[in-house]
């Protein structure tokens, strides 16, 4: 159902065509980069927080870890993920497939600098077992980002 409303998504910007499925996970950063062929830092993972009591995502790069500090000052609170069992009710995707698009349209997207450095990454796409090739600005389309942030550390 995930993979479906994260084609769904695509579909209106005319990059369904761009999905991969796999016939294995692609569910973390190593297992994404192995099946893909790709560095592991191209590798644009979303993660899931609440922050005011409101699901949000921040796409990062797949080498990067989140700041503690660094998140404190932009949001104003310590960084609290989305415990596992609650993710797919909160954002709309489970985990290992979670991405910014067929999303719930409550979750605000953000997306981490540490990405600029790419001109093409690869988000899940709603399931464990697949992904999509983009450009960053493709991604910054498709997936309504609020504003890009400093969050991470490599």
């Amino acid at each position: 159902m995930s993979l479906l409303k994260a084609k769904e998504h695509l579909q209106k910007y005319g990059l369904e065509n761009r999905i991969m499925e796999f016939d294995v996970s692609s569910a973390t950063v190593s297992e994404a980069a192995r099946v893909i062929n790709c560095k592991e830092e191209e590798i644009a993972k979303t993660l899931s927080f609440i922050v005011d009591d409101k699901p949000i995502l921040i796409v990062v790069s797949g080498d990067c870890k989140i700041d503690n500090s660094k998140f404190k000052t932009e949001f104003q609170t310590k960084a609290k993920m989305i415990p596992f069992d609650n993710v797919e009710e909160l954002i709309g995707h489970a985990v290992g497939g979670v991405c910014p698009f067929g999303i719930n349209e409550n979750v605000d997207v953000y997306l981490d600098n540490s990405l600029k450095r790419f001109e093409i990454v690869y988000p899940a796409c709603g399931s464990s077992n697949s992904a999509v090739k983009l450009t960053l600005d493709e991604l910054k389309k498709i997936s309504n980002y609020k504003k890009w942030i400093d969050v991470c550390k490599q």
